[in-house]
């Protein structure tokens, strides 16, 4: 802390790393095998690049309406207040859907332990998490610490055991899919980054937030981009991409293939990752019911107002209700395509519905801030595009 009680740029880093790496990174070398090939490598650094524009542009719209709510404060400056809730709505649809599949994720990984089956386990964990959540039990700094740990551990001992390994004939063909699917590749890369638009609203803590918060954002992605670039990296390198065959297996099932004398260490990176995924789901679930409530506050519906003055909205219920949306997301959804489709519509639509709000503002463009909103808004309108194509292709599919 600084003197003034506030937090200074490397501390205001370390938050939005933290908020940034999760365990859906652990999802990206199946898809980027079964989509991409090594090309999609090159998909982390379009990714990075348009992470690095939007979170700009959100810092800017946060410092100008310092406000409650987040997307809803944001966006109903331009569009109203109907506009406002449906950003905010669908903001918490994206990580609802994204939470679905983090609880498929823990079924699997849950099975390396427990005789039953990967879709009881996974509705097991999520309701633990859930009545967790209901009875005020949230992470601790040290739960917090230890779930960081939880994930940055097999994150770098996965990349080092994989480096090791490291062929360069791994790399050919490098773009079996063609490179149009790169870009396709766009809406599951970023999944690993979301969590990036919480670092942006620090402005009330942070030591001279104007020039400090972009900064920390600035180092934060370029930290936690390299760190995700060099994991998949080393996985292309090292591991022939046919074994990867679904974003849900458990990657230590791939690395005991690689490594088959090392399945004690191996083991503990199972255990490692799935700590990581028990971890964000909790902290998820705590987060967006806080979300719900503040959403819930903002409805003008009479009836939700009575339930608002009864007392009726509270972090219990809202977990209750966060946790069955996830429950209908996991039941419902069985393509892990659909799942990054879908949460990378709902979440990038509400990116670019609350920057766009810079682009009403005349001072930002005589400043020239706009040239980093444009550049923002477009790379997030290509990632928004590919995954509304891919969602129209699975629905295709299934019909």
């Amino acid at each position: 802390m600084t003197a003034q009680g506030k937090i200074g740029v490397a501390t205001a880093t370390i938050i939005g790393m933290n908020a940034m790496i999760g365990s859906g990174i652990f999802t990206a070398p199946a898809t980027m095998a079964a989509y991409v090939g090594p090309a999609g490598i090159l998909a982390y650094v379009f990714v990075i690049i348009s992470v690095w524009f939007i979170a700009q542009s959100l810092a800017r719209v946060a410092a100008l309406f310092p406000e409650e709510g987040s997307f809803y404060a944001y966006t109903k400056q331009w569009a109203g207040h109907k506009v406002g809730l449906f950003a905010g709505f669908f903001y918490l649809f994206g990580l609802l859907i994204a939470m679905g599949l983090l609880a498929q994720m823990a079924g699997t990984y849950l099975e390396f332990f427990l005789p039953f089956s990967p879709f009881a386990l996974g509705i097991g964990a999520l309701i633990v998490l859930v009545l967790l959540n209901m009875f005020g039990v949230a992470l601790s700094q040290a739960g917090q610490i230890i779930l960081i740990i939880s994930t940055l551990f097999p994150l770098l001992a996965i990349t080092l055991m994989c480096l090791s390994k490291a062929q360069i004939a791994n790399l050919t063909p490098f773009a079996p899919y063609g490179f149009g699917n790169v870009l396709k590749a766009t809406r599951v890369v970023i999944f690993g980054f979301f969590g990036f638009e919480c670092a942006a609203s620090l402005f009330n803590i942070v030591e001279s937030p104007q020039k400090n918060v972009p900064r920390a954002l600035t180092y934060s992605i370029m930290m936690v981009g390299a760190i995700y670039t060099l994991f998949v990296s080393s996985i292309i390198l090292s591991t022939p991409l046919h074994y990867f065959t679904d974003p849900r297996i458990p990657l230590s099932q791939t690395l005991n293939i690689i490594f088959p004398t090392m399945h004690w260490f191996i083991a503990v990176i199972h255990f490692s990752i799935l700590s990581a995924i028990i971890g964000t789901i909790h902290s998820m679930v705590w987060s967006s019911s806080s979300l719900l409530i503040a959403l819930t506050h903002k409805l003008r519906c009479s009836s939700i107002q009575t339930l608002n003055a009864r007392g009726w909205v509270n972090q219990r219920t809202s977990a209750f209700v966060i946790g069955l949306c996830i429950l209908a997301s996991y039941v419902t959804l069985k393509n892990p395509d659909l799942f990054f489709s879908l949460t990378a519509l709902g979440i990038v639509t509400a990116f670019l519905l609350s920057i766009f709000t810079l682009l009403t503002i005349r001072s930002e463009w005589q400043s020239g801030q706009n040239i980093k909103t444009l550049i923002g808004m477009t790379t997030a309108l290509v990632i928004l595009y590919f995954a509304a194509e891919g969602l129209v292709h699975e629905l295709t599919q299934l019909w």
